[in-house]
């Protein structure tokens, strides 16, 4: 005879939709583990979640009536404490005894066994199995008990209680019914004031009946779905809504999609149970509005889908997923299209309003608003943007590359005096998202450049993981600016992130500095650029250089992880990041580094270099610093002579292709000084007696030491 299977569902009322995923899995995942946990389930037993806008629940399979009783052993107490002289039971093992359910009549059945270094008692006990009864009402009480409640919402009960509209309880929204199956019987467990039953509730305005009875708990979501008119899965409502606006977006014309929003389609999905996609519109006037806004105040405002043409381009076309699906849709359209509008023309409104000011008549009242207690108003902060920016521009020209001289300094310079003057405007005052975006439309409104535009606008990017990097020069060194004045801001005031909390997403400004300097192969030397961004702070920072420090320390952090995430081993990241090249460098090392792994001189040469790390590092501890200089007249053994005189042929070519930029080739060069180290190592005593010849044959490991790890420091790829 097969085990029944569960249901659970407790029906209450509109839970908050941007929850209701996390608050599904969460219930059904928690009630299925509690119930695991009590033996009531089988080793094949799965859990399927349910949650619509008014139900949370769980069907479970093949959970037994009882669960098995199991053997336990009981460790009792040490058996110099629990026996007498005489071997009687003293009266602390008869209390115990007495703790754990048992009488004296079982003390010749207890079992001594070694425990550490002494001996105890043991008790071999049979510990009934728990019944389903018991065993739910636990799972669904700890279920409750761990749901992730955004909000807890505390009402009086009405019936089933002590003091009916006096006692209350706590949820995240009033519960009810509370439906338990057991198969087709019901299980008598309580929750939330709730007795539970087999009656449920459908669609609040097309169910074909009310209440419904579920009559078996395999039944539970096609008797929804065919007498309550609702879908109980999640992610089968959210694919039916997806199919349906696919459908609906081809219907509305040729190459036309709706916007790809995962988190609107979650949330919409969570504000429906029967989902009916229909196509609404919107006058054409609306599209001279920057498309950002409307799509913004579509989604965030009314929840509605815009649909755009295969160019991306918004159309004044939308959808609207509707939560009932009426034969004649007439009314539901027009009743949206008339609810929209008014946000349209607040948003026209805004973006009119705006552009009566230039940006640059803003700037003076960034000095009114007020950025961090410790660091003064924007207007402060947009200065010291300005002064890293001009750092940045000057550091990159001192790389020799060109990057476009004084016409770039100027660019960054305005495009930094302008990009936080949009947080003053209408529009972003509405919609904060928008920062940025709304800056760029608005620059190029005042006749300024699209390089300017374009850096104003990117200059927030990347705003997330995977987001694309600003566009051109300007906007990267804006960007660049931007981030390092936070980072080295928030640092320098001892606001760093810890744990999982980061109010001021420094991790993901670090992220983003690194992957400009990669991604963009900019020739930046970090400490470098650190420091000069500091110093943009004037007094503000108490202890620059220790904080500056800490900076550089999470990023190296960030950037091991950035590495790895791009296919590196631990070791190869470390050998990489140890060098301390350019961080523009990375992926070119990295390559150079895999490429000599592969050969079969790598773990001889690995091993070797961190010899001679060693060496050294004793050296310096021991005697001053070992100086990178050979004298040929000093070289005695021939293993010595020959080492050197292999690095005078190889040396000077690997240096060349390095200096080259071919950073793989240089290492590959490398690899034919095996022999010789090998041989070094082998005949020559590097700590001799005599001073001059210990410091000599130093400094010729410390010239071998710096010219194998200009490209990575190969000592980490040691086994």
């Amino acid at each position: 005879m097969s085990t029944p299977n569960l249901l659970v569902e407790l029906f209450v009322e509109e839970l908050p939709p941007k929850a209701l995923k996390k608050l599904g899995q969460a219930f059904a995942g928690q009630l299925f583990e509690q119930l695991k946990a009590q033996g009531l389930t089988a080793a094949d037993s799965a859990v399927t979640p349910y949650a619509t806008p008014r139900r949370l629940a769980a069907h479970i399979t093949q959970v037994a009536a009882k669960a098995a009783d199991k053997s336990m052993q009981v460790k009792l107490m040490p058996v110099s404490v629990a026996l007498d002289a005489a071997g009687q039971p003293t009266p602390a093992l008869l209390k115990k005894l007495q703790a754990v359910g048992a009488d004296p009549s079982v003390v010749p059945q207890l079992k001594r066994q070694p425990d550490g270094k002494a001996e105890a008692l043991f008790l071999d006990t049979l510990v009934t199995g728990a019944t389903l009864d018991s065993g739910l009402q636990k799972a669904l009480h700890e279920a409750i008990a761990r749901l992730p409640i955004p909000k807890v919402m505390t009402y009086q009960l009405e019936s089933g209680c002590r003091l009916p509209g006096w006692d209350s309880v706590q949820f995240v929204r009033p519960a009810h019914g509370l439906v338990v199956l057991h198969g087709s019987a019901v299980v008598p467990v309580t929750a939330l004031g709730l007795t539970a039953g087999r009656l449920t509730h459908g669609h609040r305005f097309e169910a074909a009946i009310d209440p419904i009875s579920i009559e078996d708990a395999d039944r539970y979501a096609d008797t929804l779905r065919t007498r309550g008119a609702v879908i109980a899965s999640f992610e089968e409502r959210r694919a039916a809504i997806a199919a349906q606006l696919a459908t609906a977006a081809a219907q509305a014309g040729a190459g036309l999609h709706a916007v790809d929003d995962d988190a609107l389609l979650d949330e919409v999905t969570a504000l429906v149970e029967r989902p009916k996609v229909l196509v609404c519109q919107f006058e054409q006037a609306f599209l001279d509005v920057p498309q950002e806004c409307l799509i913004l105040t579509m989604k965030a405002n009314q929840k509605y889908f815009p649909l755009l043409d295969a160019a991306g381009r918004l159309t004044n076309r939308f959808l609207v997923v509707s939560n009932i699906d009426p034969q004649d849709a007439s009314a539901v359209i027009e009743g949206n299209e008339r609810v929209v509008r008014p946000r349209l023309q607040d948003a026209k409104f805004f973006f009119d309003q705006d552009r009566k000011k230039t940006l640059e008549s803003r700037v003076p009242q960034l000095a009114k608003v007020v950025y961090h207690n410790k660091l003064g108003t924007q207007g402060e902060r947009v200065e010291r943007v300005r002064a890293i920016a001009r750092a940045i521009v000057g550091l990159l020209e001192q790389s020799g590359q060109q990057f476009g001289g004084a016409v770039l300094a100027e660019q960054t310079d305005q495009a930094a005096l302008l990009a936080k003057t949009d947080l003053l405007t209408d529009m972003v005052g509405e919609f904060p998202e928008l920062q940025g975006i709304m800056g760029g439309y608005y620059a190029r409104h005042d006749g300024l450049s699209e390089d300017i535009a374009f850096a104003i606008e990117d200059h927030y990017k990347p705003r997330f993981a995977g987001d694309e990097l600003p566009r051109g020069p300007v906007g990267t060194v804006v960007a660049l600016a931007d981030k390092l004045e936070t980072l080295v801001g928030m640092f320098g005031i001892g606001n760093l992130p810890t744990g999982d909390k980061d109010p001021f997403a420094l991790r993901r400004h670090a992220l983003g500095v690194i992957r400009m300097l990669v991604e963009k192969d900019l020739p930046l030397d970090m400490p470098a650029v650190v420091d000069q961004a500091a110093q943009a702070f004037g007094a503000l920072l108490p202890d620059a250089a220790r904080s500056n420090e800490q900076l550089l320390q999470f990023f190296y952090e960030r950037v091991n992880g950035y590495l790895r995430e791009h296919g590196a081993s631990a070791q190869e990241a470390d050998a990489v990041i140890a060098a301390r090249p350019m961080w523009g460098e990375f992926p070119k090392a990295l390559d150079a580094v895999r490429a000599f792994a592969t050969l079969p001189e790598a773990p001889a040469l690995a091993a070797a270099n961190k010899r001679i790390g060693n060496i050294l590092k004793k050296a310096g501890d021991a005697e001053a610093v070992v100086d990178a200089h050979v004298s040929e007249l000093l070289l005695q053994e021939p293993a010595e002579k020959d080492l050197y005189a292999a690095m005078q042929r190889i040396v000077p070519r690997a240096d060349a292709q390095f200096e080259a930029g071919d950073y793989t080739a240089s290492l590959q060069t490398l690899a034919a000084l095996r022999a010789p180290v090998d041989a070094f190592f082998d005949g020559v005593m590097v700590n001799a007696e005599q001073m001059e010849l210990r410091l000599n044959r130093q400094g010729l490991l410390k010239t071998l030491h710096q010219a194998m790890n200009r490209v990575a420091d190969l000592s980490r790829l040691a086994a």
